[in-house]
Formats: structure tokens, sequence, C-alpha cells
């Protein structure tokens, strides 16, 4: 017997059509064994394929380590903007890995100015380290320009260099559990068709495939594979206001991150998308709504080509025609 998805907001918004204002463990449980009983709307529990399950679990996990990511570089940012904005405004940490490693092992301004360019750059190309010279010059310049000794210094710098550890140790994590789940996601039997779409990647694939349980066939239609990832508009008509069309509230965010990322990459890289997105624009629409229109638009076509196991074919050009 297949079971059924009850919302807590559904069970919530209709426990207020019974009777009294207690709440109970058992009225709840028969405020949704009555709810059960009685819809004939509510979406049956599709368990997904193993890879697809896999998939969910992976990609979630790489979302909280990209989030700690973020948090750890915010908040190296935020203590050497304390005691050393020059070296903060040195380097985009949360790209030089060359920066992260010059902060495991200097931290201050008089402790780079006695290492000396130098010294510093073969410190870095022993830990192999890309453009140590021009990184060890940054670093001296920055220190240069600040002989003040800040209150709290030692400490601090004693700080950023364990958030400079901490971020390379979740780089090195964030690209184990990528490795995972590309392996995965290659051995799904929809990969080489998502892949063959503009716009989508490993990552975004397998957060598709995690998103959808790794097959459509769960979905009635394109259209209600639409409604659920947030792409279809949702109608809010009252008395003689009609044809008022908004943004739904309710759809899965991470299947909506798939299919929006994916259309802002194709419109980089496939000429088709672009023509599309520009004429949305020349319609007057703002750069979101057109990457949505765009979103909506691609996802018909990728429920055909996994509908009929196909890889994507572009449109020929009326040259080609």
């Amino acid at each position: 017997m297949m079971g059924s998805y009850i919302p807590g907001r559904t069970v919530y918004h209709a426990s207020g059509g019974y009777r009294g204002d207690g709440k109970t463990d058992a009225k709840d449980a028969a405020i949704i064994a009555d709810q059960a009983r009685m819809r004939r709307d509510l979406q049956p529990l599709r368990p997904g394929d193993e890879i697809a399950v896999e998939l969910r679990i992976l990609t979630s996990r790489r979302a909280d380590l990209v989030a700690d990511r973020t948090r750890a570089i915010n908040r190296l940012r935020a203590q050497l903007l304390e005691y050393f904005p020059a070296l903060e405004r040195a380097f985009d940490y949360s790209t030089s890995k060359a920066a992260l490693i010059l902060l495991t092992g200097y931290q201050t301004p008089d402790g780079l100015r006695r290492a000396g360019a130098a010294e510093l750059a073969a410190w870095l190309r022993k830990r192999k380290a890309r453009n140590a010279d021009a990184v060890a010059s940054k670093a001296l310049a920055a220190a240069n320009a600040q002989h003040t000794i800040v209150p709290g210094q030692h400490l601090a710098a004693t700080v950023v260099a364990r958030l400079a550890k901490e971020v390379m140790a979740l780089d090195i994590e964030i690209d184990d559990t990528e490795t995972m789940i590309e392996e995965r996601f290659r051995r799904h039997r929809h990969a080489e068709i998502i892949l063959s779409m503009p716009g989508f990647g490993v990552v975004l694939g397998a957060e598709f495939l995690a998103a959808t349980g790794g097959d459509i066939c769960g979905f009635d239609s394109v259209d209600r594979l639409a409604g659920v990832s947030g792409l279809a508009p949702v109608p809010r008509d009252s008395g003689r206001i009609s044809g008022n069309l908004k943004r739904p509230r309710r759809y899965h965010r991470r299947l909506l991150r798939a299919c929006y990322l994916s259309a802002q990459i194709a419109i980089r890289t496939d000429a088709a998308s672009r023509t599309y997105y520009d004429r949305k624009r020349s319609e007057g629409k703002t750069h979101t709504q057109a990457v949505l229109a765009l979103a909506r638009r691609r996802l018909n076509v990728v429920w055909a080509m996994l509908r009929d196991g196909t890889a994507y074919q572009p449109a020929p050009t009326a040259a080609a025609a």
C-alpha cells in the first residue's frame, strides 16, 4: 500500500475547521487521518531510486559545506578587518588558495615584514601555492602600509590562522563530496541525457535528479513538474479581478535552484537560450523574470528528452535549413 504525503501547513490550516481550541496528539492524529480519508489531491510518497536517494544526501551535504565555507570566509575577513585591513583588501579569500595558505603562517604586518619577500615566496612555493612571488609581493605591500599594532592583535592572528585552516579543510571535503556526487550521477540512466542539455553540469544535474526522485514518471505532466519547481505562476483571482498571476509560495526550492542556475549558464553558453532571453528582456521583463521564463521553456525540453530517452539536439538554424 502506497502512502500519501500531507504537508504540515495543510494539517495546521485544516485544524481550524474542527471543534474545540485544544491541541493534543490524539486530536492531531484524528485530523491527519480524516484529511487522508477525505482529500483526493494528496501526492503519493515516491521513495525514488537508490542513486537518486544517494544524490539527495550528497547534494544536501555539499550545500551545507558550501554554506559553512562562506561563513568561515566572512568571519576571516571580518577578523582581518579589525586589525589588518590592508591585508583584508589585498586578496579575494573565496578564490585564492595561495592567500589562505599565507594566512596559516603569517597574519600580522610585523611578521610579514620580518620574513621579507624572498622568504615569503620560498615558504609559499614549498607549500605548492600558485603565483608565490606575486602573493608575497602583495602581502608585503599591505604590511608596509600599516605599522600600527592594534590591541588584541596576537589573539586575532591566531583566530585568523585557524579560520584559514578551516576553509582549506572545507575545500578538501567539498572536493571529496563532489567526487562522490559525480561517480553516482554518471551511473544514473539519465545522466548523459541531462548533461547534453546546455547549462547542466554534474552538480546541477545531480540536484535535478535528487529533487525529482530520478524518474519524471512520478509527475503527471510537465505542467505538474513546473508547478512543483515553482516555474508555473498561480492565479490570485477574487471577485471581478481575474487573470492575476503571481509567483507560487510553495514549491521545491532545490529543484527551482537547479532549473534557474542552469538557465543562467545557458544564456552565456547557448545561442538559442541567449536569443530567447534577449527577446523576453525586449518585452520589458526584468532579468529574473526572463531567466524564469527561459527555465520554464527549458523544462519542457528536459521533460521530452527524459520521456523519449533522447539527448538534446539543437534546433537547425535558418542558414542550415
